[in-house]
């Protein structure tokens, strides 16, 4: 009588006792830095970021997390089973950082990576997703237009002042806001930043917010944090050329993707109340919400600023 063999399924988020065997291959190496350049990745966006199925990705991943080169953070298990079809995320795993290590002179062997998987949150792991949700929709409408080049952080920090690219955060500013006779020092972090080149050379520099509906809008209370608050840090910094001395920028706008409609109108709202129409207080700051910038182009008219104009990256 004929048999037939059955595939062992492998388990998900923990390393099976005797992994697959496979050999290593350069395009497994472009995962795995892939996943240490971004911190955490989705399946989805590292079969775009290297030019593969998504069959033939997933295929890699598994083996390349039960070889112990990637972690699957347990954190996703708040939700997992709830969302099974969910794209699996990934982060760097100590072998992995190693590998890195050995391959790539200037990347540091942190050991530490695993253990910081483990203790990463769910909200802090669903924020860096978002922020690559950003990335990766940026490189994909960027290489269907094929006439102008994003400028990642890397590109940036090398080309502006010495004293800038010698700091931990290059692109963290510290901004004095003077608000009822007092002055509040406030630290702006964008969650990512980035440039276009045209064909003509010419650049535009952007800071990038992902909000996820957490923060409130507006306070009465200016010392507490609020929406309006790093808006007025960002004004406060453009007014004063920071962006100038600091990165050797011309100016620069600041895109937030926010949760819903009624959300983005209280943010255009509060942006508007910075200074008067037109002022840079409604042009500096552009909103779109979550479905607007997934359904659309990101370098393309679905962008609104404060004065309710519809904006263009290009």
């Amino acid at each position: 009588m004929a048999t037939t063999a059955t595939k062992t399924r492998l388990p998900r988020f923990r390393r099976a006792s005797e992994p697959p065997a496979f050999r290593l291959t350069d395009d497994d190496l472009a995962i795995i830095r892939q996943v240490a350049r971004h911190r955490f990745l989705r399946s989805t966006h590292i079969a775009v970021l290297v030019g593969r199925s998504l069959d033939r990705t997933n295929d890699r991943l598994c083996r390349l997390f039960h070889a112990g080169y990637l972690d699957r953070p347990r954190a996703q298990l708040d939700y997992y089973p709830t969302a099974g079809s969910s794209p699996i995320a990934y982060a760097l795993a100590d072998r992995g950082a190693r590998l890195l290590a050995a391959r790539d002179k200037d990347v540091p062997a942190q050991l530490e990576w695993s253990r910081k998987n483990r203790e990463a949150g769910r909200p802090f792991i669903e924020h860096q997703l978002e922020i690559v949700d950003f990335r990766v929709a940026l490189q994909v409408a960027t290489e269907a237009r094929g006439d102008l080049e994003i400028l990642h952080p890397d590109a940036l920090a090398a080309a502006m002042p010495q004293t800038s690219r010698q700091t931990p955060e290059p692109f963290t500013m510290q901004v004095a806001v003077s608000h009822g006779g007092v002055v509040h020092h406030i630290g702006l972090a964008p969650d990512f930043v980035f440039g276009v080149r045209f064909a003509d050379a010419s650049r535009r520099c952007f800071f990038v917010e992902i909000d996820r509906g957490t923060m409130p809008v507006t306070r009465s209370n200016f010392a507490q944090t609020s929406f309006q608050r790093k808006m007025r840090a960002y004004l406060s910094a453009h007014a004063s050329r920071l962006h100038e001395r600091q990165f050797g920028w011309k100016t620069f706008r600041v895109l937030t993707v926010t949760t819903d409609e009624a959300r983005l109108r209280s943010m255009i709202q509060a942006a508007r109340n910075l200074g008067h129409p037109g002022g840079p207080g409604a042009s500096l700051f552009w909103f779109a919400t979550r479905e607007q910038f997934r359904a659309g182009d990101p370098l393309g008219a679905i962008w609104r600023d404060g004065d309710e104009r519809v904006a263009s990256i290009v």
